[in-house]
């Protein structure tokens, strides 16, 4: 597993050392230098000219400001900003076998994490595009392994605060991961609490206190790019949806559709607490699938995740996803879709949903109710480690 997640994080990196990646490698250059100028905290109150609005948590600025010094030791800065999402995806492929293990068979756990390694969109967004998407990905997917596979609550804690410092989108995910943390009695809810609290105040608190209305502004409320080439608003479109409906869904109207995943995430860990890990994936996968938004980076949310569900769903979406994001970076823009990318995208959707829905029933299956209890009372949320249990989550 090892070798083939090092060999998946090498032709991420000879893709990255190689090709000149889409616009955003440009845009987070221009970041980068701004941050080094203004500074990791200040960078959210100041105009960028030529730049779009600096959306980005505070960890992020972080790791700019890290990249940029190591740009000055002669590192090409294309390559610097690809790093972290491929080595991101070496640590998920690793992440993916171990959760899986622990609930089928090692073969099984193998596929998936082999899956995770060479899966085509994630090469794609990863090696080619970059940002931090799959960053905050593996931190979700590790919280939820921490808290229930390895009984290690405050270090699951930090890795929740971690995924939503480096890019806000695993803020869907953390009614089901306090949920859990609740659940499995007062000492573990205050150790992830403490490690959650912590961490955010580490690395939010300097900003939240000194430019908190520029922060909610670019980062809280940030809503996406107006391109309407994925999901609901492509339907919206494709159906003849007034024009002010199709606004107002990409407007205010998201903030009920990211409620919508936090409520569907929560519900599902209420259930299945021991099942953590899918119910992240799923959300995850929701978050996409009603997403409003439109980038080939946002195919990340749910490569990994869908590997966690089974193995056939991680690689019907990472084939497929990975096609639509080979040809549209092929494009003359990554946000400019052709037709052909257009189709190949509604047809993942139709993918997605499909597979979250298979996901969602494996969730839910078996007997109904809530795990036994100890005797002292707390419900433990740790997986058991059979090698074939008869309601087991992936395939």
């Amino acid at each position: 597993m090892l070798v083939v997640a090092a060999a998946g994080l090498l032709t991420r990196m000879l893709i990255a050392a190689n090709l000149p990646g889409p616009a955003d490698v440009r845009i987070f250059h221009g970041f980068a230098k701004a941050i080094m100028r203004h500074g990791p905290i200040r960078i959210y109150e100041q105009p960028l000219p030529g730049l779009p609005v600096y959306n980005h948590p505070p960890l992020a600025g972080w790791l700019l400001l890290g990249l940029n010094e190591l740009e000055e030791l002669g590192i090409p800065f294309g390559t610097l900003i690809r790093s972290p999402a491929s080595i991101a995806d070496f640590f998920c492929a690793l992440l993916v076998f171990e959760i899986v293990r622990r609930r089928r068979s090692v073969g099984t756990a193998l596929a998936c994490g082999i899956g995770v390694a060479v899966s085509p969109v994630l090469i794609a967004t990863s090696g080619y595009h970059g940002n931090t998407d799959a960053v905050a990905i593996t931190f979700a997917l590790a919280a939820a392994h921490l808290l229930v596979d390895r009984k290690a609550p405050l270090a699951a804690g930090v890795a929740a605060a971690l995924s939503i410092s480096v890019k806000f989108i695993p803020v869907v995910v953390l009614p089901a991961l306090f949920l859990v943390a609740l659940r499995a009695g007062r000492p573990a809810l205050v150790r992830f609490c403490a490690g959650f609290a912590a961490l955010t105040a580490l690395v939010w608190g300097p900003v939240l206190m000194t430019v908190p209305q520029n922060l909610r502004e670019n980062v809280l409320e940030y809503a996406g790019g107006g391109h309407r080439l994925w999901g609901l608003v492509r339907f919206a479109e494709l159906f003849g949806l007034p024009e002010p409906a199709i606004a107002y869904i990409e407007g205010d109207g998201h903030f009920l559709f990211v409620l919508a995943c936090m409520a569907a995430g929560a519900w599902l860990a209420l259930l299945r607490p021991a099942r953590l890990p899918a119910v992240v994936a799923v959300t995850m996968g929701l978050l996409l699938l009603l997403s409003t938004a439109s980038a080939l980076q946002y195919l990340t949310w749910a490569a990994a995740g869908l590997f966690v569900i089974g193995f056939w769903e991680g690689a019907a979406y990472g084939c497929l996803l990975g096609l639509t994001a080979v040809l549209g970076y092929q494009g003359r823009s990554a946000v400019r879709w052709s037709e052909t990318v257009l189709h190949l995208g509604e047809a993942g959707w139709v993918l997605l949903a499909a597979c979250l829905a298979v996901g969602i029933r494996k969730i839910l299956a078996g007997p109904p109710g809530t795990p036994p209890e100890n005797p002292d009372g707390r419900v433990p949320v740790t997986a058991p480690r059979t090698a074939r249990p008869a309601d087991s989550v992936v395939n």
